[in-house]
């Protein structure tokens, strides 16, 4: 993978760059969101992994600036527990949030399932939900104000396997498995999260979903008419 590393403490960025070079990555570090920022526009990469603490600016800025201009994943890295830290870098644009301290395995898996989840295979399947046309193969929502929400490549992997298996339950261990990998097939709190993140792109009103139906204990179903088979 081509990487562009965003981290303002020097030694933890030193011990992460060896790690991800000696396993045969590209990265390329930079230590503000300034420089971050101009590196990734005259650059092409894989994957960014930001961290949110630094120095010149709020990582969360960063993130918004780069989403507006790529979908290229976002595995986010901060020092910020809790549920509202997540949502906030999740509603940014964020692919993946890892908290620290982290196992360097944990955190090697995410990034490869972050770089999977931006390279999906093709589909040609479109999908109506509403008012909301869903099209898998340009990764587009199609909306009547003209104005369609974007999705990250971890939404879009995770409205995939929805719309490829429509109208039959999923269960959560199957969702976890097919968008995050067999590493995560019980991080349910971890689904919850962006299933509720994608319900607030689809739904008409979220708190009382039509489309993306939990079946409780069990997982979610997505219920869509489908316009083009692929």
């Amino acid at each position: 993978m081509k990487i562009l590393f965003v981290e303002d403490d020097p030694s933890f960025a030193n011990a992460l760059l060896i790690s991800l070079r000696a396993r045969g990555n590209e990265v390329s570090h930079v230590a503000t969101g300034g420089n971050a920022i101009s590196k990734f526009l005259t650059g092409h990469f894989d994957v960014v992994v930001l961290d949110l603490g630094l120095s010149d600016m709020d990582g969360i800025e960063v993130l918004k600036r780069i989403r507006s201009k790529s979908n290229t994943p976002i595995v986010v890295l901060s020092a910020r527990v809790g549920e509202v830290s997540k949502v906030d870098a999740l509603d940014a644009g964020a692919d993946d949030y890892v908290t620290k301290p982290f196992g360097l395995g944990e955190f090697l898996a995410r990034l490869r399932a972050a770089h999977r989840r931006g390279s999906p295979g093709p589909t040609d399947r479109v999908l109506k939900v509403g008012s909301r046309m869903i099209d898998l193969s340009s990764k587009q929502i199609v909306t009547d104000d003209g104005r369609p929400p974007k999705l990250t490549p971890t939404e879009w992997a995770l409205m995939e396997v929805l719309a490829l298996e429509n109208n039959r339950i999923v269960s959560r261990e199957e969702l976890l498995r097919r968008v995050w990998g067999e590493n995560f097939t019980h991080e349910y709190d971890y689904l919850r999260v962006y299933i509720a993140q994608l319900r607030r792109k689809i739904e008409d009103d979220p708190a009382t979903p039509a489309y993306i139906i939990t079946e409780s204990g069990v997982g979610y179903r997505l219920m869509a008419e489908v316009v083009v088979k692929d």
